[in-house]
């Protein structure tokens, strides 16, 4: 099988980031830059996108996570914390369900523990309707845009662009697939890690519920909201995100 991407750089305790839907490890690239001053950071392209995008990918929000595991293991990685956005937010969730013990922190960023998100801009069926009709590129065009509030204007509006250039018809539905068929709900009260939810206050793919849910649920979990962020608060408001990110894991 052939290999994933995986950037890896800086010293330190690992950090691992898991991207999401249409995303590459190239969309943490403000993140890398900072954190990797005081980390290890580690943020693979999952399979089928960005720089992966010549493996095949993946329809189970399982295999994901498991993919990661398997290549955090073979890079001889026993401990490390987890952060992981929107689709990779239901990645590391799955990851903390299934080895929990080797995740020290865990943050959940934008993200849900349903995967056919209640209150999401259009359910998952309709975005898997819509990909097939109107086919990868007008997704590629339409979708990227709802996660920043000054849409393909934000500065960093351009990662997403470059993130999903590779991507096939066949990655893209996969996931959306994946998210679809997901529940995290009924393990939320077994993740013991202490635990950072982070949310922006204009989303329209994850609604207040969704976070709320989360902090209820987690046992020893915190909740910050990002006033004025839409979906990708890590490229709307990079500095706060990373001093968040930074503090909670010190």
């Amino acid at each position: 099988m052939q290999d994933i991407y995986i950037d890896d750089q800086g010293n330190g305790f690992p950090l691992v980031l898991v991207h999401g839907f249409l995303g590459s490890s190239e969309i943490w690239n403000p993140q890398k830059e900072f954190l990797s001053k005081h980390f290890r950071v580690i943020s693979p392209a999952l399979p089928g996108f960005g720089e992966s995008h010549k493996v095949k990918s993946h329809d189970s929000i399982n295999e994901m996570a498991q993919t990661v595991l398997k290549y955090l293991e073979k890079m001889n990685i026993e401990k490390f914390n987890l952060l992981g956005h929107s689709m990779g937010g239901m990645i590391v969730q799955e990851m903390a369900k299934i080895s929990g013990d080797k995740i020290n922190k865990l943050i959940c960023y934008a993200t849900g523990s349903i995967g056919d998100i209640p209150g999401r801009f259009e359910s998952m069926d309709t975005s898997r309707e819509r990909l097939r009709k109107e086919g990868i590129k007008e997704t590629v065009r339409r979708v990227p845009k709802k996660w920043f509030v000054e849409k393909e204007k934000a500065k960093y509006f351009y990662l997403c662009e470059n993130a999903a250039k590779e991507i096939t018809e066949e990655t893209a539905d996969n996931a959306l697939k994946a998210m679809k068929n997901w529940r995290g709900y009924e393990n939320l009260k077994n993740i013991y890690n202490e635990t950072l939810i982070i949310w922006g206050d204009k989303d329209v793919s994850y609604n207040f519920e969704q976070v709320e849910t989360l902090n209820k649920n987690i046992p020893n979990s915190d909740l910050i909201i990002f006033k004025g962020c839409s979906h990708n608060v890590h490229l709307e408001e990079p500095e706060k995100f990373n001093d968040t990110v930074r503090n909670f894991l010190k």
